[in-house]
């Protein structure tokens, strides 16, 4: 996802006079390119992440689209109070993009593990938060955050993630992406966790149960409309995200449940990280396998529980 980043800065930096892109002390090489097609746009703030946030705040007070720009935890957890006075208060545009969020850099430990980020930011008012499932979602939430009224988070994952869609998929802020038509199951996968979604969803279908899927995208704006049709048609929902689940999608999603006045049929399972540290490192493949997200446990899981 890193490197779709930023070719598409690099696209839109030739483009919007506007854009400057902001560099927590890493990325330097990956955007050599944009620095061509943007001169003087590119600033490395360095291991400052607090003053970055203060930088793209004046910038945006300027008439500058500033995108921030460093590892997803380094991008939350140090700047809360950042991200909320400079930005949100004060209605600033600007994207924030934590890049290697969820388990992603598993082999460094829980320093630079990132499962609590969504449910922190999404208790900011005025901050949309994204989490794109593919290199091609990425894209489009990308532009379409560059257009947003207020301050965006987008949460990316790192390299090598496999691509689900075929383009650019057409994207609104709050709205979800249709991957594969409802069935009697729905899976609601938010982030870079959706690929693990469509082949568990292949799996149930050589079982002969049909699955949908649905690429939630945002997690503030919800889509409120696709959880009250996939809850009301299916036998089973499932969210899934490389999050907690406190705070996160399972949350809010909990949330709305909770005001609902008609009853729901269908059985709802979380698919998320539990509420503790990972103390071990290890690959990032090996940790997802430990917290039963891989496709295949996420396949399995839902046979136990059908119908």
């Amino acid at each position: 996802m890193r490197n779709a980043f930023a070719q598409e800065m690099t696209e839109l930096g030739g483009k919007r006079n506007d854009l400057v892109l902001l560099s927590g002390d890493i990325g330097n090489r990956l955007f050599d390119r944009f620095k061509e097609s943007a001169p003087g746009r590119f600033l490395n703030c360095g291991a400052a992440e607090a003053n970055m946030i203060g930088v793209a705040a004046g910038l945006s007070s300027c008439g500058m689209r500033p995108v921030c720009y460093t590892i997803a935890p380094f991008l939350t957890l140090r700047v809360m109070e950042q991200i909320r006075v400079d930005l949100a208060y004060h209605h600033r545009p600007a994207v924030l993009v934590g890049a290697g969020a969820g388990l992603s850099y598993a082999s460094l430990g829980a320093t630079h593990h990132s499962l609590e980020d969504m449910g922190m930011l999404r208790l900011i008012p005025g901050l949309a938060v994204l989490a794109p499932g593919d290199e091609n979602e990425l894209r489009a939430m990308l532009r379409a955050a560059l257009d947003w009224p207020g301050p965006v988070y987008l949460r990316i994952g790192k390299k090598g993630e496999p691509v689900v869609h075929p383009a650019i998929p057409a994207y609104t802020i709050g709205e979800s992406i249709p991957v594969r038509p409802g069935g009697d199951v729905r899976l609601l996968a938010l982030g870079h966790i959706l690929p693990a979604a469509v082949a568990a969803s292949e799996i149930l279908a050589a079982r002969g149960i049909p699955c949908g899927v649905t690429s939630m995208g945002s997690l503030k704006p919800l889509d409120t409309r696709i959880l009250a049709e996939a809850f009301e048609s299916a036998t089973l929902v499932a969210t899934l995200e490389e999050h907690s689940i406190l705070g996160g999608l399972s949350t809010a999603v909990a949330e709305w449940l909770s005001q609902q006045k008609h009853g729901n049929r269908a059985k709802w399972l979380r698919f998320g990280t539990p509420d503790e540290f990972l103390h071990a490192t290890s690959t990032a493949s090996s940790a997802r396998t430990g917290y039963g997200l891989t496709a295949e446990s996420i396949a399995e899981t839902i046979l136990s529980e059908w119908p």
